[in-house]
């Protein structure tokens, strides 16, 4: 029997794993998908088309829009980004998975999107905020002001741990990881994500009635 995709959604503070968990459930399942952004920046040397991001012009962002064809966006620095609808609904329709990482105002548009009932959406907390700030320091990628920042905003990200399907505590990497694995098992099996139960449950009426 076939299935439609999940489109899969992880949200988290900075800091508290979930590029890392993305990262890891791609190695466990090589036929997800990650989903390509659309921008209106520029590309920066190396990137390409269609595969880091959909570049494209303030115009054509903004019909895409306009049109419905965008899942989410939002305007950061002067420039827009967002998630193109139809890859997603062509990767869906043929049964792959696409992941999201993405923030709660991204989220919250995806479920309120055509594409929800396709929707699995989990949030990431971290153990403890003194945990958050130490991961943040550890990980050396950014300088003292902008782990402040950081902080700064991860309780608001923090408060709208609510609005998702599922929330994992990630004190464990590893065990959080096959937390992971077990939702998007079970999900899969979601009776909305297999189309063909209705005819198989068709058929088994009919051989039903033959016998009787």
């Amino acid at each position: 029997m076939s299935r439609r995709g999940l489109l899969i959604i992880l949200s988290s503070p900075s800091g508290a794993g979930k590029s890392t968990l993305a990262g890891l459930l791609r190695a466990w399942d090589d036929t997800l998908e990650f989903s390509v952004s659309a921008t209106t920046r520029p590309p920066r040397e190396g990137e390409q088309d269609g595969k880091d991001y959909f570049f494209v012009s303030a115009p054509e962002f903004q019909n895409l829009v306009s049109q419905g064809e965008m899942l989410e966006h939002a305007l950061v620095f002067g420039n827009y980004y967002g998630s193109p609808k139809a890859p997603v609904k062509t990767a869906i329709d043929a049964g792959r998975d696409v992941l999201f990482d993405i923030d709660w105002q991204g989220a919250q548009q995806i479920k309120n999107s055509s594409l929800q009932e396709h929707v699995l959406s989990i949030f990431i907390l971290p153990p403890s905020i003194k945990e958050l700030h130490r991961r943040l320091v550890s990980r050396g990628q950014d300088a003292p002001e902008v782990i402040e920042r950081r902080m700064q905003k991860s309780w608001d990200e923090i408060s709208h741990w609510d609005g998702y399907d599922y929330v994992l505590i990630n004190a464990d990497l590893n065990t959080t990881e096959e937390r992971l694995k077990t939702i998007i098992s079970a999900e899969r099996l979601r009776r909305s994500q297999q189309p063909d139960l209705m005819d198989h449950v068709r058929a088994l009426q009919t051989e039903f009635g033959e016998m009787t």
